[in-house]
């Protein structure tokens, strides 16, 4: 079941970017002593990762999603699936209710453009041999969408839209703090008028104070260019700030996704509920804070049934065998959670 827009009306229109059934996994091929050691009798599988696991995923016009778990998740996976730049193994990726694979090279091209993706480390995703004005406008020129006379006006709109003076556009990447390099890998995105962002941990590497700036800045460009945003972070309480609506993540699936004031609010998945319990705040600053129950088993071999069975507090013998499918528990919420059965 897809984890939809959370208002009734926005289920109801075409979402912007639909992800359908997406799964991706990543083998290691055997090196030269596992092969021999097969030819001689052994019996050594090659490594698979299971990173992405069934995944549903619609994302309205305008709507920001937020998408939280732990390290190792299959978050960073996922985001790039959604920005075109992996190839799922299997499933669907649909932009405004068309699979994108089945669509004319020159459209499917424009459309790759209209979803980018802003990554965590900026700069090493900014060549460190060209200049600011060249970064802004190397994708702008290479798809013909302006001409070179028009590329400095393109660079100093741009920069102003993100904060930036533009008489810092022939300075070079190394040369600016990393709250400017994060404005100008935004500012990268913004140059090819893209409808969705894909952020994956586009704040992490901030200090506190910045990351404030750059999450003020996400918003501010959300009102003025109508855009949508896929946001991705271990760090709940920058979802929290951001995010409309909240999906959970947690070895591979979803196994919950809720508007954020509710999720915050009344949490239902177990996993969901000890992640919240993880973050600090004023009113419990005296309680100890303690993980999540457990390591996160590893994707190689994921557990059987419910993935998080083998650290939940509430498991039933029906966890360990069956995978409990993402369902309507409430009006735009969704559970994978056998205790929903029970209740």
């Amino acid at each position: 079941m897809s984890a939809g827009p959370a208002s009734s009306s926005a289920a109801q229109a075409v979402p912007l970017l639909e992800l359908r059934g997406i799964e991706r996994r990543f083998g290691r091929p055997l090196d030269l002593a596992a092969r021999i050691a097969n030819r001689l009798g052994a019996d050594i599988d090659a490594q698979v990762v299971h990173a992405v696991d069934s995944v549903d995923l619609a994302l309205a016009t305008g709507e920001v999603v937020g998408l939280a778990g732990e390290s190792g998740c299959g978050k960073s996976t996922l985001a790039r699936i959604a920005a075109g730049i992996l190839e799922p193994g299997r499933g669907e990726r649909l932009w405004q209710g068309r699979p994108v694979a089945a669509m004319p090279r020159a459209e499917r091209i424009a459309t790759e453009l209209k979803v980018q993706m802003i990554f965590q480390d900026a700069f090493a995703s900014l060549d460190p041999r060209m200049r600011v004005d060249d970064l802004v406008a190397e994708a702008p020129l290479a798809h013909r969408l302006i001409r070179r006379a028009e590329k400095d006006a393109l660079v100093d709109t741009t920069l102003r839209q993100v904060g930036l003076d533009p008489s810092a556009k022939r300075r070079w990447p190394h040369q600016f703090s990393g709250g400017q390099r994060s404005r100008i890998g935004i500012a990268r995105a913004l140059a090819v008028r893209p409808e969705l962002l894909v952020c994956d941990e586009a704040v992490a590497a901030l200090d506190v104070s910045i990351q404030a700036q750059v999450l003020n800045l996400f918003m501010r460009l959300r009102d003025e260019l109508g855009l949508t945003y896929l946001f991705i972070s271990h760090d709940l309480g920058v979802i929290r700030h951001l995010a409309d609506r909240v999906l959970i993540m947690y070895l591979g699936r979803i196994v919950e996704s809720a508007p954020t004031a509710e999720l915050f609010a009344a949490p239902n998945h177990p996993y969901t509920r000890a992640l919240l319990a993880e973050v600090p705040t004023l009113a419990q600053r005296r309680r100890s804070y303690q993980p999540v129950r457990g390591e996160i088993p590893s994707p190689l071999a994921p557990p059987p049934g419910c993935h998080f069975h083998p650290r939940c507090p509430h498991a039933m013998p029906r966890c360990a065998v069956e995978a409990p499918a993402l369902k309507a528990v409430a009006p735009g919420r969704q559970s994978a959670c056998h205790l929903n059965d029970a209740t």
